[in-house]
C-alpha cells in the first residue's frame, strides 16, 4: 500500500485518485438510490393493487 501511495505522490496524480474516489462514491450512491427507488415503486404498486381490490369489493357489494 505504501508503494502505491508513494508512486501516486511522486507522479503528482493525487487529483486523479481524488477524482476516481469521487466518481466511485457517486456511482455507489446512484446504485443505492436506484435500489431504493425500485423498492418504493414496488411498494406503491402493491398499494395501488390493494386499493383496486378494495374498490372492487365495495363495488360488488352494491
Amino acid at each position: 500500500m505504501d508503494a502505491i501511495v508513494s508512486t501516486v505522490l511522486a507522479k503528482g496524480d493525487l487529483a486523479h485518485v481524488a477524482l476516481f474516489l469521487w466518481a466511485g462514491g457517486a456511482s455507489v450512491t446512484v446504485f443505492k438510490l436506484l435500489k431504493e427507488l425500485s423498492a418504493a415503486n414496488r411498494r406503491f404498486n402493491t398499494f395501488v393493487t390493494e386499493i383496486a381490490h378494495l374498490n372492487k369489493l365495495f363495488r360488488d357489494k352494491d
